[in-house]
């Protein structure tokens, strides 16, 4: 039976680019919740500009595979949500649309690169939404919003209809206001699709279960280390202590690879950007240009125009590191420290099941404070492990510092997403 629902929202925060009011679902096991999509994944007949100027007007004739999914489980799709433009930012101030502001507070940024989704459920505009995960684009925004946020494991959700901006890394993962929302919304969209070759046929039938006595939960010291804020790294471990006290084991570790996981992670992924987003030539994907002009100067200016800063420096960063000369040098080494992050991960979970630490350095950071590209790219360096490796991790709040949310990581053993669920709920359920 097709229901109607209909979708308002005062949007002063400006968590959507698109919204849809006038919604049609069916019955299903999410009959009529409302979820919010990020603005990079494809949804038939409805606007996705991936936050930039050069696919605004683009409508996709096929929904991604996640979003046939949601339908078919009866969601109410309300709209679009803003973000950093191709996923490539930490606060969504990358968007051509505009940045998105704090519901916790509207001088300060929600996060990013899923910003927006983040941002909307922490107002209350919807029940769940879908982000996607390069760096910790869904971490990064459920900690300093608030909410609750899960990376999968790499391949368990079909990227099919995701528009590509670093290939190996990212992953499409649910959002929610709780880690009951997260499991529900991603038991419909875990599993196999034959559209994407890095799929798998793991699906989530899973109820999460607050039992966690005996769990072992690694404490890397470098995830509580130089850069990461003390009141902060404080409530963190107080988290940590309630697990503790539910029955986990909290056992100090040591992950080296750390230091190299930053470097690596953008070499990796301005080399894969580089390559994704030549595509956008007003071609193949972006606005036409003037056919007098020859390829080549308009392909520069129409990419000049339509890409933003922060796009045009990650393209170029990537192009360098794979040009000829340099490929060695960069790209090849960045790949022997992706596998140093992996072989750490292994290692670990010989010992423990769980990693655990700050989602974040610090909290969320007033508008505009992060203006140098580097700091900004620094603030990422306890997500990108999970995603160099492939690993799930889930970001849970645990408290505020300074009036503002504060997220507790936890990372797992990849395809036991369902044991990084369960450890994430029994805090939820411990500091109730």
């Amino acid at each position: 039976m097709v229901k109607t629902l209909t979708f308002s929202v005062s949007d002063t925060i400006n968590a959507f680019i698109t919204t849809i009011p006038e919604i049609e679902y069916t019955d299903g096991n999410l009959n009529g919740t409302t979820v919010a999509i990020k603005d990079n994944i494809s949804t038939k007949g409805i606007e996705t500009t991936c936050g930039s100027k050069i696919l605004k007007g683009y409508i996709p004739p096929y929904d991604a595979h996640v979003v046939s999914l949601l339908k078919s489980a009866g969601a109410a799709i309300v709209g679009k949500t803003n973000m950093d433009e191709f996923g490539m930012g930490t606060t969504t101030e990358n968007s051509a649309f505009g940045p998105t502001l704090n519901p916790c507070d509207n001088n300060r940024v929600p996060g990013g690169s899923s910003g927006g989704s983040a941002a909307a459920i922490a107002a209350g505009y919807c029940d769940m939404a879908l982000g996607s995960d390069t760096g910790g684009s869904i971490r990064c925004p459920a900690a300093f919003c608030g909410i609750v946020g899960l990376k999968p494991s790499y391949g368990r959700v079909s990227r099919y209809g995701l528009i590509a901006y670093a290939n190996s890394l990212e992953q499409i993962g649910p959002m929610a206001k709780n880690v009951t929302g997260v499991s529900r919304l991603f038991s419909v969209i875990a599993g196999h699709d034959k559209r994407d070759s890095t799929s798998v046929d793991r699906p989530y039938t899973h109820t999460p279960d607050p039992s966690i006595k005996g769990l072992r939960i690694g404490l890397p010291s470098e995830f509580f280390g130089e850069g990461v804020d003390p009141k902060v790294a404080d409530t963190v471990k107080q988290a940590i202590n309630t697990l503790k006290n539910a029955g986990a084991e909290a056992v100090p570790c040591s992950m080296p690879s750390m230091s190299h996981a930053l470097a690596a992670y953008y070499v990796i992924c301005t080399s894969e950007a580089s390559s994704n987003l030549a595509r956008f030539d007003g071609i193949r994907y972006g606005p036409g240009g003037d056919l007098r002009k020859s390829w080549h100067e308009e392909f520069s200016e129409r990419r000049q125009e339509r890409f933003g800063k922060e796009v045009r420096r990650r393209i170029i960063l990537g192009t360098f590191s794979l040009a000829a000369g340099y490929f060695g040098r960069y790209y090849h080494k960045a790949q022997t420290a992706r596998q140093m992050v992996r072989d750490d991960f292994t290692r670990l979970f010989k010992e423990v099941d769980l990693i655990a630490g700050p989602t974040m350095p610090s909290i969320a950071f007033k508008l505009k404070e992060k203006s140098d590209p580097l700091q900004m790219y620094l603030s990422d360096i306890l997500t990108v492990p999970a995603n160099l490796a492939g690993v799930p991790a889930i970001s849970v709040p645990c408290g505020k510092v300074d009036g503002m949310p504060v997220g507790l990581q936890l990372i797992g053993k990849h395809f036991e997403d369902e044991k990084v669920i369960d450890a994430a709920f029994a805090y939820e359920q411990e500091a109730a």
